[in-house]
């Protein structure tokens, strides 16, 4: 039914509103003959989103059946969860706001607009962490051993493009392929390939070799005679892969160097010696570690954060292999993990293991405030469960 400007002035009159008071423009609602409450969903954006959008970008809504949804934009990741209204939110596409409104009408008009739904809840999106863990597993499916293995063993071999791996991984473009490149994968005829740990160490056991021989610095080793060098022994595109995990690429008179990453290359060959051993005598281990890395690079235990835990309590003290990758994502089950390897923590030992789990302004101390219960032995600051442990 439509409104006559004369019944929208009773009924101001009957509100006690004056007409001076308001804009000339008044938009009387009705509903839709195809009104529905099912067909719409509605989401709160941040302004970063609401521009994203606006220039053209995309949001995706990532996940398995069995995942909880998370939304993701280029680069972030973000929980979708319902957040219910008390007010009833209508749906009206052809609403205006005051500011689309005309300010300067003198004579007093009416436009309608209809209903096409309502909704007493939307989707509130809150920044969270991408869920990783399974780039992983599906990339160890089928580990990258040499050129023997680019085209599989099998019929049941599965090899992931990128968008296989969107399509699998709850992650924006972004997160996922800078954790490619801290998983040291590489892309081999399109496909995306971990390589198999042993592989890794053969490449960079060349590279190490061939410094060697060559009285090269660690800090300036030449890209084109390590080609030259080790690309009948292996693909040069390997070649190059090692050196840019391991390495820092610059230019010098034209020709193309490497700076090795000492850090890098004491954790990896650290990880070597360990991967095998359940417990390795500390003393022992520093001693093999030294020699075992090239000539010029110093080791050190804090070259081992999130990868190695020493244990000083035990005589001889000893140190052993755990990985943060290894750990689950989950916050809960990630301090019940630790909590159940070791009942106290000093805050160095296992702010590695956490560090991953703090959200964008939240830090370490904050975390264990609300997972641990801290106390204080011998003048040193522990952190053991705030829950009993099964």
């Amino acid at each position: 039914m439509s409104r006559t400007c004369e019944e929208v002035e009773a009924t101001l009159q009957i509100a006690k509103l004056n007409l001076e008071d308001l804009r000339s423009t008044v938009q009387c609602l009705a509903f839709s003959s195809t009104f529905t409450n099912v067909e719409y969903c509605l989401m709160e954006l941040d302004d970063t989103l609401c521009k994203e959008i606006e220039a053209g970008g995309s949001l995706v809504i990532r996940g398995d059946k069995s995942d909880h949804a998370v939304l993701c934009s280029q680069d972030k990741t973000y929980d979708l969860k319902i957040a219910d209204t008390s007010n009833l939110l209508l749906l009206m596409p052809d609403c205006k706001t005051p500011d689309q409104l005309p300010c300067d009408q003198q004579s007093f008009s009416v436009s309608y607009c209809e209903i096409a739904g309502f909704a007493n809840h939307y989707w509130e999106l809150r920044r969270c962490r991408p869920k990783l863990k399974k780039l992983k597993k599906l990339l160890l499916e089928n580990a990258y051993e040499g050129p023997e293995s680019v085209q599989g063993d099998g019929q049941d071999t599965q090899l992931y493009t990128t968008e296989d791996l969107l399509s699998q991984i709850q992650a924006s473009h972004a997160e996922l392929m800078e954790h490619l490149k801290v998983l040291h994968a590489c892309q081999i005829d399109g496909f995306w390939r971990m390589l198999d740990f042993d592989y890794e160490m053969k490449l960079l056991n060349h590279v190490s070799q061939l410094m060697d021989s060559e009285s090269w610095s660690f800090s300036r080793v030449s890209g084109k005679v390590c080609l030259q060098e080790l690309g009948p022994l292996e693909p040069e595109q390997m070649i190059q892969h090692c050196l840019e995990c391991f390495g820092k690429q610059f230019v010098e008179e034209g020709e193309v160097y490497y700076a090795l990453d000492e850090d890098k290359i004491c954790r990896v060959t650290a990880q070597m010696l360990l991967q095998n051993a359940v417990k390795f005598n500390l003393s022992e281990f520093q001693e093999v570690w030294q020699q075992s890395v090239p000539e010029g690079m110093t080791t050190r235990l804090d070259q081992l954060k999130g990868l190695a835990l020493v244990d000083r309590s035990s005589r001889p003290e000893t140190i052993f292999l755990l990985k943060t990758e290894d750990l689950p994502e989950d916050t809960q089950e990630r301090f019940n993990t630790l909590f159940g390897l070791r009942e106290k923590w000093a805050e160095a030992d296992i702010a590695p293991y956490i560090q991953d789990l703090c959200g964008e302004k939240q830090t370490i101390g904050a975390l264990l405030t609300k997972y641990a219960r801290s106390s204080v032995v011998n003048g040193v600051k522990l952190f053991n469960s705030r829950r009993p442990l099964s």
